[in-house]
């Protein structure tokens, strides 16, 4: 298939030279003279690569290279000027140019930036190819499922990877699996090789989330001690999910709001505005519309953050897809716990049919992990299965009377136990740090740095 690259120039003499110069290479090629022309022909979006102008009679190279990333083009643009300066190749690498020259230059010189640009586009779509693959032969990154309901969540996660959205909110029960779909936007999408930063908002005060978010300039408050970058700036280019944007504090609302608005903001503390490229995915298990009837939620935040929207189904509705994740989850604990994978037996299978899930997905997992872990032989009965509280392993019950077997003891046992518990007193908490520490009978700083190690935070 013949290479296309389209030509964004307005002078008639360079578009005929650096036609002549690519066709003698065999590749096809199409000019366009102004934006309006550029944008027409863009709407195939079938070129491998674009040299784009950044000076055009009706438009400039920053706006339809602007319009390019918006997009999503997955070639590469390659600008040139007579008016380069450091600060404006700057802004086009951050918009996406893979390359910036200044007229003028010679003929290796641009081919030199086509052989590379050229070689960069056939990589981001192999790259892309092959993960499209793993999604049809292993599901789409880790998301199980065959049920109606989540075939349109899938089919959701490659469209709006592909599009130019910059806002998107994903609504669903606790455990649903809202942080996965989020991984799976960024995993399929242009942002894929930039930063993916994770905030729950209900894990940290008012004051701490804003600078987290924002950042902070040195003596912005009594503990800053140093100019600090917050996750949008670090994020640039990126994507940055929200958790659990229902909780977050109404006067943070408003700042969020202006940022999506402008992708504009202020350091805590600082007086210059700093402008970044992030795609913004929120998600709530609350109902919002019930938060802004109660005044706990602004509705022109809402609406912002309402551009597309994901409904995620309980696991109670998704019919055999029940079975198979459990089967799934079985695998992967037996593998994780270099142990032969059991069979869930038919017992078993009822069992976990006929209970509610309440914490969805996230509580089937945490069931499976605890059934594989103490499963002894090669099936996992209805007895052991068990719901809620978990019980405790019988050589762990008594630690006066536990003694090592003659066969010896693994002792990574105890750390995916306690990683367990940690989990289950999280799940139980709703992701309150304080409330887990109590469950457990633990400080606060103890909690937080038993998740830490265990990566849980």
């Amino acid at each position: 298939m013949s290479i296309r690259v389209l030509i964004i120039e307005d002078e008639r003499l360079i578009r005929w030279s650096l036609r002549e110069t690519l066709e003698q290479r065999g590749y096809q090629v199409t000019e366009a003279d102004t934006g309006a022309a550029a944008m027409q022909a863009l709407e195939s979006n079938g070129y491998d690569l674009v040299i784009l102008d950044h000076k055009l009679p009706d438009t400039t190279g920053m706006i339809i290279l602007r319009a390019l990333h918006d997009c999503e083009y997955d070639g590469v643009v390659i600008m040139m000027t007579a008016f380069g300066t450091i600060e404006r190749a700057v802004e086009a690498m951050k918009l996406g140019a893979f390359d910036y020259l200044p007229k003028p230059f010679e003929v290796d010189e641009l081919l030199f930036a086509v052989d590379k640009g050229l070689e960069t586009t056939r990589l981001r779509r192999q790259v892309r190819a092959l993960r499209r693959e793993l999604e049809t032969a292993q599901g789409a990154y880790g998301i199980i499922g065959r049920h109606p309901e989540m075939v349109r969540v899938l089919e959701f996660i490659r469209r709006v990877a592909d599009s130019g959205t910059s806002t998107v909110l994903i609504r669903g029960d606790t455990g649903t699996g809202k942080d996965m779909v989020a991984r799976a936007i960024h995993a399929t999408s242009r942002r894929s090789l930039r930063p993916f930063v994770n905030v729950t908002c209900t894990a940290l005060s008012e004051t701490l989330l804003e600078s987290e978010l924002f950042g902070h300039e040195r003596g912005a408050f009594t503990d800053a001690k140093t100019q600090k970058k917050g996750l949008f700036e670090l994020a640039d280019s990126g994507v940055v999910f929200l958790d659990e944007i229902g909780d977050m504090p109404p006067s943070l609302q408003a700042k969020l709001l202006r940022f999506l608005e402008a992708r504009r903001f202020r350091r805590v503390g600082g007086t210059r505005e700093i402008q970044v490229d992030v795609r913004v995915i929120a998600a709530t298990n609350r109902p919002i519309e019930q938060a802004i009837e109660q005044g706990a939620f602004r509705e022109d935040l809402f609406y912002r953050l309402n551009v597309l929207t994901i409904e995620l189904p309980r696991l109670r509705d998704r019919g055999d897809d029940l079975a198979l994740l459990a089967q799934h989850f079985v695998t992967a604990y037996a593998r994780e716990f270099k142990k032969p994978a059991p069979v869930l037996a038919p017992a078993a299978l009822k069992k976990l049919g006929g209970y509610d899930w309440p914490g969805n997905v996230r509580e089937l997992r945490n069931v499976i992990e605890r059934a594989v872990l103490l499963c002894d032989g090669d099936e996992i009965g209805e007895h052991g299965i068990s719901f809620g509280r978990a019980t405790p392993h019988r050589a762990l019950a008594d630690v006066q009377q536990f003694s090592i077997p003659p066969d010896g003891f693994d002792l990574s046992q105890l750390e995916r136990l306690e990683r367990h518990i940690l989990h289950q007193a999280m799940e139980r908490s709703g992701g309150n740090q304080v409330h887990a520490a109590k469950l457990l009978h633990v400080s606060r700083d103890l909690l937080r740095y038993r998740l830490r190690k265990h990566k849980l935070v």
